[in-house]
């Protein structure tokens, strides 16, 4: 094997270990962000409501359609007579949960990175094509023909997901005594009158 082809071939590899490198950096960045962010809270997925430390309810408050985000906020009665407010929340209103509807990479920082990793492969993709067009010996072809189909296996698949944006999201079911403010793509916001709750 020529010096020449074993340079791209490694460097094609290393292109591509990159680009998952990066993947699961910023997905674990992403989830320990989450994570951070409603340390000590519980999410109830059925009944679609955080459960704070105290045992109190942080009902969704918010749709916000641009962002994708549902945010949830506690009484703010219950929140100013709370013996742990100055370690929770300086907010007056009461504390507020975001959550994200998408998965990740649908955010707009799983996006930046995906499109990073994306042009990775594709630098790794076009430094195959070139060591491939200048070398034609056979065993050189096969190793070449081999890392590109995993570099294009690997392309395909970070576009597909990126592509394939969630959408129809359920609405949040709404609570009782809470006012949903529907944030749209315009950027007006819709306020609903009082809904029902279900334990």
């Amino acid at each position: 094997m020529s010096t020449e082809v074993f340079l791209f071939a490694g460097y094609a590899v290393l292109l591509l270990a990159a680009a998952g490198l990066l993947e699961w950096l910023s997905a674990h960045t992403h989830r320990r962000s989450l994570r951070y962010r409603t340390a000590g809270f519980d999410y109830d997925a059925d009944h679609d409501h955080w459960r704070c430390p105290e045992g109190q309810y942080l009902w969704p408050h918010e749709l916000d359609h641009e962002r994708r985000l549902v945010r949830y906020r506690a009484q703010a009665r219950v929140c100013n007579a709370c013996p742990r407010k100055e370690a929770c929340t300086d907010s007056t209103t009461g504390r507020e949960v975001v959550r994200p509807l998408d998965p990740w990479p649908h955010s707009e920082a799983g996006r930046f990175h995906r499109g990073l990793s994306l042009v990775l492969v594709a630098l790794s993709l076009l430094m195959l094509v070139a060591a491939g067009a200048r070398n034609h010996d056979p065993g050189e072809a096969a190793l070449l023909g081999a890392l590109l189909i995993a570099a294009l296996l690997v392309g395909r698949m970070l576009g597909n997901d990126l592509r394939a944006h969630p959408s129809n999201f359920p609405a949040p079911a709404a609570a009782k005594r809470v006012r949903m403010t529907v944030t749209g793509a315009d950027g007006r916001a819709q306020v609903g009158g009082r809904t029902r709750r279900t334990p």
